[in-house]
């Protein structure tokens, strides 16, 4: 089945899956380096052709900067131009207040010389604290940076609204908007939704998974005591604010019957809901390996008809939450979901 793709920027056309590389860090669990660089091919020739990872990824870079050198060394040039990798520039809470270009650069030719680039496809900025003024500078610099030639497109990562539109303002022109998006979570619905219809920036969403929550594996399952990675701490949070472990369940029941209707999973059916919400460009899948690529690629064999909508509107009409503009509740340092946070992974 072909996977579909879009247009994220002027000439910048992309699959509506991205590989997403956080898996890659060791905080799911171990990673066996070469059968995940090995697997990469596999996403490459099943046209998932955009890798997402970040400068804080421990070891990320890295890995899929060795992947680039095989995939240039086995396929050609050709192959490593039509293959994409889009990361994050992520400062240290700590240096907010005196970030400057040197700092800036600095961490930007590191994604580079570790990516192996010249020039980085997209660059996802993010901001911890709007308490700290230099957000709009920082922003600014990026797009000098851009200018150089150092970065072909700058994006943002976890901004509500109306920081977002500060940086248009400040003409940082932001392509894209990496968000936490999915059936559990539909912040992204409200202001930035909003934005993205006056500017023409997209949607690039993670989470959409729940990490791993949203799929088969769950159903009728008991609410764990002791998750076991990062991702089922984050999202297991996420699920509390949505309304708890049994309206959960029944999101995940009408998702099941849906995907009975059309022969595939859960996943597939959270993946295509996403998908279809507007300003959405893009779904960012975490993955170590492929060993569940081929769900994910059902995603694109069917589509959600009238009913399928207003089942899942029917449970989604029950939720508490989560509340407020992107990232709102991740922002508060002192609150549950702040607290699991790592702040200065840049350090040094």
């Amino acid at each position: 089945m072909a996977i579909e793709t879009t247009e994220i920027a002027p000439g910048y056309r992309i699959s509506r899956i991205l590989r997403g590389g956080w898996q890659l860090a060791g905080g799911h669990g171990p990673v066996e380096r070469e059968r995940a660089i090995a697997d990469m091919f596999a996403f490459v020739d099943a046209g998932v052709d955009v890798f997402d990872c970040a400068d804080i990824y421990t070891g990320v870079e890295e890995t899929i900067g060795e992947f680039r050198r095989r995939l240039g060394a086995e396929r050609g040039p050709e192959a490593l131009r039509a293959f994409h990798v889009h990361t994050k520039f992520v400062p240290d809470w700590d240096a907010l207040d005196t970030i400057d270009a040197a700092y800036v650069g600095r961490i930007v030719d590191r994604s580079r010389a570790r990516l192996g680039m010249d020039r980085l496809d997209l660059v996802q900025f993010h901001w911890w604290n709007y308490a700290s003024p230099r957000l709009a500078e920082a922003g600014r610099i990026l797009a000098g940076l851009q200018r150089e030639g150092r970065i072909a497109h700058v994006g943002g990562t976890n901004f509500d609204a109306p920081r977002a539109r500060l940086l248009f303002d400040a003409s940082v022109e932001l392509a894209t908007m990496q968000v936490q998006y999915s059936p559990l979570d539909t912040r992204p619905a409200g202001a930035m939704s909003g934005l993205c219809a006056a500017t023409g920036m997209k949607l690039l969403c993670y989470g959409t998974l729940a990490g791993g929550f949203l799929s088969d594996a769950w159903l009728g399952r008991a609410r764990p005591e002791a998750p076991t990675n990062r991702s089922l701490v984050k999202y297991l949070l996420v699920i509390d604010e949505f309304g708890g472990w049994d309206l959960f369940q029944d999101l995940l029941a009408a998702l099941a019957a849906i995907g009975a209707r059309h022969g595939v999973g859960i996943a597939a059916v959270a993946l295509r809901w996403t998908l279809d919400q507007p300003h959405v460009a893009g779904a960012i899948v975490g993955a170590r390996y492929a060993d569940r690529l081929a769900g994910t690629l059902s995603t694109f064999a069917f589509r959600l008809d009238a009913d399928d909508r207003a089942a899942i509107d029917a449970v989604l009409a029950r939720r508490k939450g989560p509340a407020g503009d992107c990232y709102d509740l991740e922002r508060d340092r002192d609150g549950p979901h702040g607290r699991i946070m790592k702040y200065n992974l840049n350090t040094g």
